[in-house]
């Protein structure tokens, strides 16, 4: 019997998409008989400044969304490939230590960065490594996931394989495979398009803003006495715990607080909507489990790509003040709920809760289909 295979996911702080596409993918190969390693060659090389730019992100983000919209479309006039600063050669040094350390047959980036990286190394070592990109934007890609070699780059969902060919990359090098989204989803049923919707329970991720738990919270619940709503708090419980007991007691026996929760597929297939912001784990998480989704708060860039997608699918649209969210699930409840069922069943078309092990199953084929090519060159 051949070794199993030995892959190198690598990711980055910056944003959750990234890390839980890598979480979710080693979880996949992990049950298809890989030898796996998630690792963060920033963390790794640069930890202090990693840390430190990682805050600025997630403030940056929440608070003052122009201001990152600004930074966002300059990186996509950046060539990485150039980008030679110091903490990028420390950063490119770590990825360079892990593979030396753990000889992989594959890398698999779920950040831009480091097919860049990769280049280098290779061509500095001389080994063969197949590189494969999961892209964890959908539809608006920045340009800072196109420009670096890769075997593949794999990709949420058709439309962004069209609009990455429109950009220039040959169609045969993009794979639709869904993102990778954690495998429980393909285990787990969700709530049919006939369920009834008395009570509608509504899953609420809050953002780091203090006002939004009570302001939300009110206009959902008072979308609707038929309402019950589950907030999780997250790593943010401690920040805005107190204003979401305020919305628990003055609403008695309609709101239910979660910390942190790794419980998050079955939350989503047990509840009729989700309200959230629109970052990429969280918008294909509830298209894999065909929940609903209100979007709350858009980071400008990557996150206009994520509600696109929704939209397009006919699964989700967007509710950015406390007003819009009170009238959408008004609509969505109106009529027996007709505007509900109709998101549900355009999700079920749509079809996506298995992406990481169609990811999984697919590099593994390719790894086997390149070692066949070594083994035997004139075949």
């Amino acid at each position: 019997m051949p070794p199993p295979p030995r892959i190198l996911i690598v990711t980055a702080a910056f944003g959750e998409g990234h890390n839980s596409a890598a979480r979710n993918m080693a979880l996949a190969l992990d049950a298809a008989g890989a030898v796996t390693q998630v690792s963060d060659p920033c963390m790794l090389g640069t930890p202090r400044l990693t840390a430190v730019v990682n805050s600025a992100y997630r403030y940056v983000t929440t608070n003052f969304p122009k201001i990152w919209a600004k930074i966002y479309y300059s990186t996509d006039r950046c060539d990485l490939g150039k980008q030679r600063s110091r903490p990028m050669r420390v950063v490119e040094a770590s990825l360079a230590d892990l593979i030396r350390e753990f000889k992989p047959d594959a890398v698999v980036s779920t950040y831009p960065l480091y097919p860049y990286f990769m280049t280098r190394i290779l061509e500095a070592s001389g080994a063969k490594i197949p590189v494969f990109t999961v892209v964890t934007d959908s539809i608006e890609i920045n340009a800072a996931w196109l420009r670096a070699r890769c075997e593949r780059w794999l990709v949420t969902d058709p439309f962004t394989r069209e609009a990455m060919i429109r950009k220039g990359l040959p169609a045969e090098k993009i794979v639709d495979t869904g993102f990778p989204v954690n495998p429980a989803f393909s285990k787990l049923a969700p709530m049919d398009s006939s369920a009834g919707c008395d009570p509608f329970r509504i899953l609420y991720f809050p953002t780091a803003k203090l006002p939004f738990v009570r302001r939300h919270g009110r206009a959902l619940l008072e979308a609707s006495p038929s309402v019950h709503l589950t907030i999780i708090l997250g790593r943010n419980v401690r920040l805005l715990y107190s204003r979401a007991r305020e919305i628990q007691k003055a609403y008695p026996g309609r709101v239910r607080l979660i910390g942190w929760t790794r419980r998050v597929p079955q939350l989503l297939t047990r509840h009729h909507l989700v309200v959230g912001k629109a970052g990429g784990a969280t918008v294909h998480e509830a298209i894999a489990a065909r929940c609903p989704m209100l979007i709350h708060h858009l980071v400008p860039g990557q996150e206009e790509g994520n509600l696109r997608l929704l939209e397009r699918i006919g699964g989700g649209r967007l509710a950015g003040t406390p007003q819009a969210l009170t009238r959408c699930v008004a609509d969505l409840l109106a009529d027996h709920a007709a505007g509900w069922r109709m998101m549900k069943n355009a999700l079920a078309c749509h079809n996506r809760n298995a992406g990481a092990i169609t990811a999984a199953t697919f590099i593994l084929q390719e790894i086997s289909n390149l070692n066949s090519q070594i083994s035997n060159p004139e075949s």
